[in-house]
Parts: structure tokens; C-alpha cells; sequence
């Protein structure tokens, strides 16, 4: 196959991702908002961040790209705190908030 061939699949496999990738962010910020309305907590500056991308093994022991989130809730309207969401493939596998005195709140 001729440079060009393999330029082609090569940008093709990055657009690819790059398209998988801003789906998979709307399913975390999804999940992200609805974890903080169920809460009673305020969902802050409305994104999630990427904070890491591995490839891990569903339970059909298919590979599928690991992902975890990151998003900002506030309690009281002055205060930060953090809060994850993690996915396997399309699906959500865990939310994660911490409440202020250290205690994880699950969803």
C-alpha cells in the first residue's frame, strides 16, 4: 500500500476516535448532571474533563476504552468539590461525589 493509503487510514482512525470521544463526553456530562440533581447539589461550569483513557476488557471480554471524568459540584453555592464519572465503552460504570466532610457519595 502507498504512503498516501496509509495516510488516508491513518487520518480516518483519528477522526474516528476524535468523534467517539466528544459522544462519550456527552454520555458523562449526562450522567455528571443527573448524579447532581439527584444530589440536591449544584453541577459547576457544566463539563466534564477527560482525566484519563485506558482499554480495558467489558464483561463479553471485548476491549473498549476505559474512560474517567471529572467534573466540579457545589453544596452551598461557595464551595468546589470534586466528583468522577467513569465509562467503559458507552456505558456509565460509576459516578463518584464527595461530600465536604470527605465521605464519598455514590450514584
Amino acid at each position: 500500500m502507498s504512503l498516501e493509503g496509509w495516510l488516508l487510514i491513518l487520518f480516518a482512525a483519528l477522526a474516528w476516535f476524535w468523534w467517539d470521544s466528544l459522544q462519550k463526553r456527552e454520555i458523562a456530562l449526562a450522567a455528571a448532571r443527573q448524579a447532581c440533581e439527584r444530589a440536591g447539589v449544584q453541577f459547576l461550569d457544566a463539563s466534564v474533563a477527560l482525566r484519563k483513557l485506558r482499554l480495558r476488557r467489558d464483561a463479553e471480554q471485548r476491549a473498549r476504552f476505559y474512560r474517567e471524568y471529572v467534573f466540579e459540584y457545589s453544596t452551598e453555592g461557595d464551595d468546589r468539590q470534586p466528583g468522577w464519572v467513569w465509562l467503559l465503552g458507552a456505558r456509565v460504570v460509576n459516578v463518584t461525589m464527595v461530600e465536604q466532610n470527605g465521605v464519598p457519595m455514590r450514584s
